[in-house]
């Protein structure tokens, strides 16, 4: 029996938990209440193949196209082929997904071949999800500390080389105190909170990607961030689900015209990085102006059956969205990039794992396909509690493509204390929707001198941002070409010789290295 400390908990950290729970100690971290976490938020579903009229070599091709060449064709054919059965358990542990005459409910979105998208609770399936894990979870002897804050990893000094053996936590009451480990799983989830419009709660920062990248973990793909097409144009940016235009909402410019078809052919159905750079590039046509959504064709009883957290979410910022469009906005959504992992979630350290959006296991490519992030949270932290049956994971073989470059920066000029919302706004203008070396130069000048001191929670997520968003920056420069998600104005090609993930580790007894 391992003792195993899972730190988040959304789908991935409560699967993880629950699953290892069975034969291992586990201790279970969160730096919110338990159940707040991404999932929760969660509205459009989950991506199965489940029905007579699909499948997974189906599944497994949509992936493979929305990926843009990035995707690792291993890891996608885990994702659909175990999807299902996962799926299944899931139901099994309590949620309740929407069904119509008894049969599941399924939903068309993006780039999707076949309705295989299932939901709960109209637009409520991450929180159906979520509270249906707690209460699994809570039924277990998995040891809880809510309100607990990871800083860093402990990391020990062997002769074979460098090994994970606990966190650094900072309590509810500001105290720091090491917590060992024989094995670290990391479910801490992506870092939305890098940019100034983001779906993404405030929890968001990224925490465990940083205190991996500093005890030297591989990271890869980091330069790939998914911008969902529609938040809604008010404070906050609350999510409005791509399953809506999946039921046949389009988008409108401000002269009440539909644009998308000029853009791609599957119009407001082309995968996300399109749809959201057609957004983009139609508000800056109007002045930097929302475009509208326009699901009024759906009527109001669907409306409020379907998408009942959408509907009371508009008619608190006073729209009645079976009546009138809403204004929508791109906004930072979802991480493809993360702590590099193989298909059981061992990292390149042994002693730590990763899974869910904070792992990048090769699943999403360069555009993550609308609806895999929960079945691949689902598939894979059921994977990653199995492989902790060796105590100690050693780290899997070389990456995928075994490109590793050190990423260095000289942070003596990082003497400029820089606040959330400066860090924010320069990555939404210099490293957002589209990106072009100037900008991207500018940025990591600006970054290279701005610091985060302070021993507060609030500090070390700024400090965690910070570090995310200077390695961001330094991919991004790198890829010298545009490809699902990352687009370069001044490389708008696609270019065979980066058809491989860009990797990256902190060299760790390097001076120069942020820390």
């Amino acid at each position: 029996m391992a003792r195993v400390i899972v730190v988040g908990t959304g789908i991935a950290g409560l699967i993880t938990a629950y699953r290892a729970s069975a034969r291992h100690d586990v201790v279970l971290v969160t730096k919110a209440e338990l159940a707040e976490s991404n999932t929760k938020y969660a509205q459009g579903g989950v991506a199965v193949a489940l029905f007579p009229d699909d499948s997974p070599a189906s599944h497994v091709a949509d992936t493979l196209v929305a990926g843009a060449g990035l995707c690792d064709p291993v890891a996608v054919e885990v994702l659909c082929t175990e999807g299902p059965l996962r799926v299944r358990e899931l139901i099994e542990l309590g949620v309740e997904f929407d069904r119509v005459n008894g049969e599941l409910a399924r939903g068309h979105e993006a780039a999707h071949s076949a309705r295989r998208v299932i939901h709960a609770g109209g637009d409520a399936t991450g929180l159906e999800i979520e509270l249906a894990l707690v209460r699994a979870v809570r039924r277990l002897a998995v040891e809880v500390h809510e309100h607990t804050f990871m800083r860093d990893l402990l990391v020990e000094e062997t002769a074979e080389g460098r090994r994970v053996t606990g966190i650094v936590a900072v309590g509810p009451d500001g105290s720091s105190r090491d917590i060992p480990a024989d094995v670290v799983v990391i479910a801490s989830g992506g870092a939305g909170q890098l940019y100034s419009h983001t779906t993404n709660p405030t929890v968001t920062t990224g925490d465990g990607v940083a205190a991996a990248w500093r005890a030297g973990a591989v990271l890869a793909d980091v330069e790939f961030y998914q911008f969902h097409p529609t938040g809604l144009a008010v404070p906050g940016t609350p999510l409005v689900s791509e399953a809506v235009r999946g039921d046949g909402a389009v988008l409108l410019d401000e002269n009440g015209e539909r644009f998308m078809q000029h853009v791609h052919p599957d119009a407001e159905l082309a995968p996300r990085d399109v749809v959201a750079r057609g957004i983009a590039a139609q508000m800056a046509k109007q002045g930097g102006r929302p475009v509208m959504l326009d699901a009024t064709a759906l009527g109001a009883e669907y409306l409020e059956q379907r998408f009942p957290g959408i509907s009371r979410v508009t008619r608190e910022h006073g729209f009645d969205w079976s009546r009138e469009p809403v204004p929508v906005t791109p906004a930072a959504h979802y991480w493809m990039g993360g702590i590099r992992t193989d298909i059981d979630g061992r990292t390149s350290l042994p002693g730590l794992l990763s899974v869910g959006e904070a792992a990048c296991t090769g699943v999403h490519g360069a555009n993550r396909l609308a609806s895999n992030s929960l079945l691949e949270s689902l598939v894979f932290a059921w994977r990653a509690a199995d492989a902790l049956d060796e105590v100690v994971p050693s780290a899997p073989a070389p990456g995928r493509d075994a490109r590793l470059a050190p990423w260095l920066v000289d942070t003596a000029a990082a003497t400029t204390p820089v606040t959330r919302d400066q860090l924010q706004s320069l990555m939404w203008t210099h490293v957002g929707l589209e990106r072009d070396l100037g900008l991207l130069r500018e940025a990591q000048h600006r970054l290279a001198g701005w610091s985060a001191d302070g021993d507060t929670v609030e500090a070390g997520e700024l400090r965690n941002l910070l570090d995310l968003a200077r390695i961001v920056v330094h991919a991004a420069i790198a890829r010298e070409e545009s490809r699902g998600a990352h687009d370069r104005t001044d490389f708008p090609d696609t270019r065979e010789e980066f058809a491989f993930s860009l990797e990256w580790f902190a060299t760790v007894n390097e001076p120069a290295v942020a820390r």
